[in-house]
């Protein structure tokens, strides 16, 4: 019996298919070193030089809304970290608000009163076709700049509402604090700004019907018999949901809630819109003092990269604790 003789090995399917992924590397990486020549070419031409360090340089210019210490005399990189700082402030507690709202949502649609039930899907459609750029205007324009004046400041509760920023009771060294107006400002308690809650509630009420959309699913996913067995053992509805459906339910809604976090992390650029003086909003005022527009972009980038990806790595690392290990 001849012995069979092995293919040539340029028609080996697993060298065929490192050969293809190398062939792809090497175009990727000679397309971008094609395009950044070009662009350090024109450049070059204009008088322009690529650099970071005009990050030392005076910024010259306010910011409305800061978490930490800024002022016209700190350096342009001290604005691009108060822009982050402000983004990352934002996009955390909407991802917190989202979620929870989103819970109720996923729920609700699920619920056998039918009059609930049908609510909460029309807002979950509304939502789901409206763009999120227009509905942050909306908000912005009809909502928050129409509160009363802050001399008129509607309270409602131990808050005030007004059009220069709506004050909440909060913990104040230990002691609870409560909003007044004082001349034309609010002081006491924890003051926030129109443009930091229109991008807030914008961002939470517009992910949160997706979210709601991936609750639903999960629970759905979850076999019926569970359902029937947890009820044969005495389980109320609210401890069914809380202590069969909803962990079960979690291992398949972990990848879409991923999803759904990092674009509320990168929605959260369209905060210009509205004033609110997040890493874009920063940026821009940067490229329009300075002109480094290459170098600006770049870092907003990075940025959004590395934040998408530590969201990313946490919440595999969430997905690889609660998954179900099978024997």
């Amino acid at each position: 019996m001849p012995t069979p003789t092995r293919p040539p090995f340029y028609r080996d399917e697993r060298v065929q298919r490192i050969f293809g992924q190398i062939v792809f590397v090497v175009f990727i990486v000679a397309l971008f070193a094609w395009l950044g020549n070009n662009m350090v070419t024109g450049l070059r031409k204009q008088g322009i030089s690529l650099g970071f360090d005009f990050l030392n340089n005076r910024a010259g210019f306010d910011i409305s809304e800061t978490r930490i210490a800024y002022d016209s005399d700190s350096t342009m990189g001290r604005a691009f970290l108060t822009g982050l700082v402000n983004t990352v402030y934002v996009s955390v507690i909407g991802i917190f608000l989202s979620t929870l709202f989103g819970l109720v949502i996923g729920i609700a649609q699920l619920s056998s009163n039918i009059l609930i039930r049908n609510i909460f899907k029309g807002y979950v459609e509304l939502m789901r076709n409206m763009p999120l750029l227009v509905y942050l205007i909306f908000l912005y324009f009809g909502v928050f700049v129409g509160l009363p004046k802050i001399s008129e400041a509607m309270q409602i509760g131990p808050t005030l509402w007004s059009n220069r920023g709506i004050g909440l009771p909060w913990l104040v060294n230990g002691q609870l604090s409560l909003p007044i107006v004082e001349g034309r400002s609010i002081t006491g308690g924890l003051v926030l700004s129109p443009e930091f809650m229109t991008l807030l509630i914008g961002l939470v009420s517009y992910t949160a019907a997706f979210i709601g959309e991936v609750v639903r699913t999960g629970i759905q996913s979850v076999s019926k018999g569970q359902i029937e067995a947890a009820k044969a053992l005495g389980l109320s509805t609210s401890q069914t949901l809380r202590l069969v459906t909803l962990p079960q339910a979690l291992r398949v809604m972990i990848p879409p809630l991923t999803s759904n976090y990092l674009n509320l992390t990168k929605n959260s650029s369209l905060a210009g819109a509205v004033a609110y003086p997040d890493i874009v909003s920063n940026a821009n005022t940067i490229i329009n003092q300075t002109g480094r527009a290459v170098e600006s972009i770049f870092m907003v980038m990075v940025i959004y990269l590395t934040l998408s990806l530590i969201t990313s790595a946490f919440m595999n690392w969430y997905n690889h604790k609660v998954r179900l290990i099978e024997r």
